[in-house]
């Protein structure tokens, strides 16, 4: 990973400033209070009917289980399964504030946690997110700004060291990109920027002592992304 930081990866200095608060009538105040909150899903990576081959317990008490990869932060679940509950690869299903039907309990896992089958499907699903959220990832080149004053989120994509970095700072103060095939054309040397941040997706699930993370987790900057 490029953490190495270097004199002028901000191309400005970091943001301060603050947005103007708006008022707030009593009948946003009580829409705000009384609205629900957003329901988040996630796609399943493997289903095993018969529980985790780790588990010690006979195998018709084992409950099924499946895991899953947040489709909006990426976060990793395994689901606890009722006895009746039949699950796909590639299923999506909703997991908070309520969880779908077939779902007893989903607790976060870390990728060591996954089975073999669930990894090998992992980079296919991140893949599959990326690619069907095109608009929102993108945006990720337009957007991405300044960590401190010698990093820019740009140089934790592999691959992109001070030069590339400076490539997409210049092509996009001409227009925001569009496209994958947009920032391909427009940014010499960034010749796959769709499997560049799927490379990072997967490097912040496979590491969990990584210092920055712009992809994976609530708190990743592009989660609440429209």
């Amino acid at each position: 990973m490029n953490d190495e930081q270097d004199p002028g990866a901000a191309d400005g200095p970091p943001d301060t400033t603050t947005e103007q608060a708006t008022e707030t009538t009593d009948g946003d105040a009580d829409t705000a209070a009384t609205s629900e909150p957003a329901a988040v899903h996630a796609y399943v990576l493997e289903y095993l009917p018969h529980g985790r081959a780790d588990d010690d317990r006979p195998q018709h008490r084992r409950p099924a289980v499946a895991y899953g990869l947040g489709e909006r932060d990426f976060r990793l679940f395994e689901f606890e399964l009722t006895d009746d509950a039949e699950f796909g690869i590639d299923d999506l299903v909703q997991i908070e504030p309520e969880t779908a039907p077939g779902i007893k309990r989903a607790r976060r896992v870390g990728y060591d946690d996954l089975n073999r089958g669930a990894r090998q499907e992992l980079e296919y699903v991140v893949e599959d997110i990326v690619e069907s959220n095109e608009r929102r990832f993108v945006d990720f080149y337009n957007d991405a700004e300044p960590i401190t004053l010698r990093l820019h989120q740009l140089n934790l994509l592999p691959g992109i060291g001070k030069k590339l970095r400076n490539n997409v700072l210049d092509a996009r103060k001409r227009g925001p990109f569009e496209s994958f095939a947009d920032v391909s054309e427009r940014v010499s040397g960034l010749h796959d920027p769709k499997e560049t941040l799927v490379e990072r997706v997967m490097e912040e699930l496979r590491d969990d002592d990584l210092k920055y993370r712009i992809f994976v987790g609530v708190d990743a900057p592009t989660a609440n992304k429209t």
